[in-house]
């Protein structure tokens, strides 16, 4: 297993003016990671999930926040907010990628919580996810969109992904791109 990536971390400023860490996530964020989906509306984690589960499982936890970073990388951002005369850290977004068996390809996803949509906080974690899988030496990266989700579907689309009806399931749309320098 690959140790953790500390050069990934970087501060960051959302529209809105405030700043957020956006780093790898790591297994002491599972509280965080917890709280994080508790918090998504129903229709954000039905749009990410393709479900409306209340929490994450046990096991879901521990596969979304013990990783290899070696096949997989997971960037959340963090948001520190003053509370009870300390800096309390709330997640409020995740990107992550898992690496295909063809060991050539990956799958994505991504999901801002809803307070934090619209501050360009999800091209943000994508774009850098985007970095990661080419230095990792990957070739494609996709994911699965539901076809209402347009805000997705546009963010793909303004990041050089393109799309088209999932064969197997006309409600989802295959965003996919390659990672090559030039693509």
């Amino acid at each position: 297993m690959t140790s953790y990536p500390t050069h990934l971390s970087e501060t960051w400023q959302a529209r809105n003016g405030e700043a957020v860490e956006i780093r790898a996530i790591r297994p002491a964020d599972a509280a965080i990671e917890q709280e994080f989906v508790r918090g998504l509306s129903a229709e954000s984690k039905y749009l990410r999930f393709l479900d409306t589960m209340r929490e994450l499982s046990p096991q879901l936890l521990k596969r979304f926040t013990d990783i290899d970073y070696s096949r997989e990388m997971a960037l959340i951002a963090v948001h520190f907010e003053a509370a009870h005369g300390t800096h309390e850290e709330t997640q409020v977004g995740v990107a992550r990628y898992v690496t295909n068996r063809d060991s050539r390809s990956c799958e994505f996803a991504v999901v801002v919580a809803d307070a934090w949509q619209r501050q360009g906080l999800g091209s943000k974690l994508v774009q850098k996810l985007l970095e990661c899988a080419r230095a990792a030496g990957l070739e494609t990266i996709e994911g699965q969109v539901l076809a209402d989700n347009h805000r997705m579907l546009e963010m793909t689309k303004r990041l050089g992904f393109r799309a088209e009806i999932d064969p197997q399931d006309a409600s989802l749309r295959r965003v996919w791109r390659r990672l090559a320098a030039d693509a």
